[in-house]
């Protein structure tokens, strides 16, 4: 396994760490050889530090092994706008697929089971591009809505994102609507939706799809908001609460229905998808019972 990779948003300094079978966990300092992460999924034994990591990684310890069925791996964000910063969007798309082993867009999507239980799964990568939002990334994400209304299962979006993606301007912009209308009709469908915010969840992402969810759960200590805490503070001109745009604060103001460990989210999602199927089943008995 290159380990290098399973922590695909974690700093240059902290990879090379990796590298050398070393991670020094950023929270409690603490220094551990890489096994001790890795058995426990990636989150530090000592402080329970959720490291980032990368969409396989997710992917690999959420779905039944083998069950996963990628799709539209092929689709590839165009430069419709031409964008130049320091350097221009059609650069920054070939680092970020050069940084993420092939990638073309900051999402993963496909069709898995969870404990045997179907369900459509969409995971951003952190790695690519910050897991900014595009067209490319809207697109997917509604793509798989749609085959979960065609296969009646659930669908379960795993965010890890810094926002909307300011390279497509208003290409971007739109499928905060587009995945959210997409949402809608699957809500419409009696179908679940699961959100699930990890580090980092914020802008349009944050603003949109990740909280529609029937539940929203987060990872421990994750940040989640809109705007960052300075541009906030410069905003309003008063001094914040200490945490505000973490996880256990947005809990606790009623943001959120669950903060759940990573080391037990596969068993809370199938259990979850247990109860909503159930339910869903029970619906449709009690109205052919109506209709008869």
């Amino acid at each position: 396994m290159n380990f290098g990779n399973l922590f695909g948003g974690m700093k240059a300094k902290e990879s090379e760490q990796t590298q050398n079978n070393w991670i020094k966990c950023p929270k409690c300092l603490s220094l551990m050889y890489y096994k001790e992460i890795e058995v426990k999924q990636s989150v530090c034994p000592k402080c329970n530090h959720h490291f980032r990591i990368n969409a396989q990684h997710r992917i690999a310890y959420l779905s039944d092994e083998g069950s996963f069925v990628e799709h539209d791996k092929s689709l590839a964000p165009i430069d419709p706008l031409k964008f130049t910063d320091k350097k221009s969007y059609k650069k920054r798309l070939e680092e970020a697929k050069a940084k993420t082993d092939g990638k073309t867009s900051s999402v993963m999507s496909g069709s898995c089971t969870i404990d045997g239980l179907a369900v459509e799964l969409v995971v951003f990568d952190f790695a690519f591009m910050g897991g900014s939002l595009g067209s490319v990334e809207g697109e997917k994400i509604v793509r798989a809505i749609n085959r979960a209304m065609e296969k009646e299962c659930g669908v379960i979006i795993i965010s890890a994102s810094g926002g909307a993606r300011m390279q497509e301007s208003t290409y971007s912009l739109l499928q905060m609507s587009k995945t959210s209308a997409a949402l809608n009709r699957l809500h419409k469908k009696g179908l679940p939706y699961i959100s699930i915010l990890t580090d980092p969840t914020m802008g349009g992402v944050s603003a949109s799809f990740a909280m529609l969810g029937d539940i929203i759960m987060a990872e421990p200590n994750a940040l989640i908001g809109f705007a960052g805490q300075r541009v906030i503070k410069q905003t309003v001109g008063v001094d914040l609460p200490e945490g505000f745009q973490r996880s256990e604060f947005l809990l606790e103001h009623g943001l959120l229905d669950m903060i759940v460990d990573r080391i037990e989210m596969k068993e809370t999602i199938a259990d979850l998808l247990r109860l909503f199927y159930q339910n869903g089943e029970k619906k449709q008995v009690e109205e052919e019972v109506l209709e008869a």
